[in-house]
């Protein structure tokens, strides 16, 4: 009976999974915790540590049936570095950019974390292009004490947590045995020991400090939300790490005036009924210092919801710069009222009236009027709950 399932745990594996099955999720968990990826050192290495025991049928054996601490009494709990054990499997460096096969250790050192920014850029700018300024605070080698925390030698590994930074304890509950891990109180969970006499005073042993830094982001014309640009090794220093990138990802700001579709412009325009009928002209505001002034010749009708294209004013692309359309959805403003007056000058320049249809002689035709249909009617149109009825009593019939 299995009393414990911490290092099948770390490796999302069962405790009847085969020795494939837990190869197959120990490569699958390796591969994105390894260090050079960015991951978690210490969580790799317990991950890699739960493997090494769980691969070995009598270390898994005894595991299975005490637990870490049947390991600790039986010897079992030592084992190989963790990128021995992970170079063994893996052919050397070769999932990162190392060289042929064989048993070496990976090859380079860790990678810091990348830092993600994201900055909100205005369709102007992306149309126009801009440079703007990034102030980030980052960590860097500390210059006093060159990393080390302190004076030469005065760094030395935790003996109670081997360097971990964290220790196990074991408690017995009953038949069952749980296990805890706590930051390590000797080391204060950095796995290194250093008197306070010895400490850097400008870092305080930490081997780095905090560093305010300004980037130059140069935004291209036509860009796109989603879109990063890189600084390459412009994220956190740590003493033996290569830093990491700062990554600024693009986000595009709606705008009230125009919809982007890929390097293509969506505007909506209104025109007066004489400009639709008659011609005329009307203006659009451009993303830059331009207004586009649109000539509607005499004799073309515009209708509502006319669908028009301006080519060549849309987006640049990125790399040549080369702009698309720009499309304009016209509506046509309706007068609120006509003179009746004037109604004879329509009549003259507009088609006729289509006249009523004629019915058989047994249909009565009734004259009625027209109405605005009020809110209360416009909500039960489209089936929307009307807020006074609400929480009003129903009346039921009552049976008989």
């Amino acid at each position: 009976m299995v009393k414990e399932t911490k290092f099948y745990d770390l490796l999302d594996a069962t405790p009847d999974a085969s020795e494939a099955d837990l190869k197959k999720a120990y490569r699958k968990k390796a591969l994105r915790l390894h260090p050079d990826k960015g991951g978690d050192p210490e969580l790799f290495k317990e991950v890699t540590h739960a493997y090494e025991i769980l691969s070995d049928p009598q270390k898994r054996s005894i595991y299975d049936a005490r637990g870490e601490a049947g390991l600790s009494e039986s010897g079992g709990m030592g084992g190989m570095d963790p990128q021995d054990l992970f170079s063994q499997l893996f052919g050397g460096g070769g999932f990162f950019g190392g060289g042929g096969g064989g048993g070496g250790r990976s090859q380079g050192p860790r990678k810091s974390k990348d830092l993600v920014h994201r900055v909100h850029v205005s369709l102007e700018d992306l149309y126009k292009g801009k440079t703007t300024k990034l102030a980030l605070t980052r960590n860097v080698i500390c210059p006093k004490c060159d990393g080390k925390g302190g004076k030469e030698g005065a760094v030395r590994t935790c003996n109670t947590c081997q360097g971990r930074g964290v220790r196990v304890t074991l408690r017995q509950m009953g038949p069952m045995i749980q296990q805890m891990q706590q930051p390590c109180d000797d080391c204060s969970g950095t796995g290194e020991i250093i008197n306070h006499k010895d400490k850097c005073k400008t870092c305080n042993a930490r081997k780095v400090v905090s560093e305010k830094k300004m980037l130059e982001v140069h935004i291209d014309k036509g860009m796109k939300g989603g879109q990063t640009i890189t600084f390459t090794g412009e994220s956190d220093q740590a003493p033996g790490v290569v830093p990491g990138d700062v990554i600024i990802v693009i986000e595009e700001k709606p705008h009230d005036r125009f919809k982007r579709q890929e390097n293509n412009l969506i505007t909506e325009v209104e025109v007066d009924l004489l400009t639709a009928l008659g011609g005329g002209q009307f203006s659009i505001k451009h993303l830059d210092e331009r207004a586009l002034v649109v000539h509607i010749p005499a004799g073309d009708v515009i209708k509502h919801d006319d669908l028009k294209v301006i080519q060549g004013q849309g987006m640049p692309s990125q790399r040549h710069h080369e702009p698309g359309d720009l499309y304009v959805k016209i509506s046509v403003r309706w007068p609120e009222h006509i003179e009746p007056d004037k109604i004879t000058l329509l009549e003259r320049a507009l088609p006729p009236r289509t006249p009523v249809p004629k019915y058989p002689k047994n249909v009565h035709l009734e004259e009625v009027a027209l109405t605005d249909a009020d809110p209360r009617q416009e909500q039960a149109l489209h089936g929307e709950a009307m807020d006074e009825d609400e929480g009003e009593p129903r009346v039921q019939c009552a049976n008989q």
